[in-house]
């Protein structure tokens, strides 16, 4: 099987028992595939299935979703609101490069929206996470001085996200909501 009809690129070839077979991915629309019996069984040959697209890979969704967001034209026929709910679960379940990604989009989100478009009280969790990274003072220790990716990813949501809700004159809410009444008490005394 290959993504070429010479059969020279993304080449993957089977043969023997079913226990031999594993999934792969091609890239493309298209699929080539030769069958060859060389008469040694008579059984009836192999069965595969070919499946388009996987519904669900985080970057595939990531890919679709950057490009909706950098298209003018479209944003306002999304449901920036659902999407924002979304992304904003994946950042806090995820780790590694997929909480990047998310993040990611969340900042696309926030300069492309109106004040109704998102519910940015709902960055609660990633606050929490970003003011312990803050308190602890997270640098990568290879290169002092640097801050770690996600440290930074969040630093510029936040960055972000306040210059947004104070040019909507909405900071004082937006603050309040985000920080728990132990840390508002914490502050105060300070």
């Amino acid at each position: 099987m290959s993504s070429s009809s010479d059969f020279q690129q993304d080449r993957h070839s089977f043969s023997g028992s079913p226990q031999k077979w594993n999934d792969f991915e091609l890239p493309g629309d298209t699929l080539y595939y030769r069958f060859t019996s060389d008469m040694s069984n008579t059984e009836w040959g192999y069965k595969f299935t070919v499946t388009a697209g996987h519904l669900g890979r985080f970057q595939t969704g990531f890919e679709i979703l950057k490009q909706m967001l950098s298209e003018e034209r479209v944003v306002p026929h999304l449901p920036l609101a659902r999407i924002w709910e979304w992304q904003v679960g994946v950042a806090c379940r995820q780790t590694g490069h997929q909480r990047l990604k998310a993040i990611h989009l969340l900042l696309k989100i926030v300069q492309c929206s109106a004040q109704r478009d998102c519910d940015l009280t709902l960055l609660k969790p990633l606050w929490q996470l970003f003011t312990h990274m803050e308190n602890n003072l997270c640098y990568d220790m290879a290169k002092p001085g640097i801050l770690l990716p996600l440290h930074r990813a969040l630093a510029e949501l936040f960055f972000v996200t306040e210059n947004r809700v104070t040019e909507l004159g909405t900071l004082q809410e937006y603050l309040l909501a985000l920080n728990t009444e132990d840390h508002l008490h914490r502050c105060t005394a300070q």
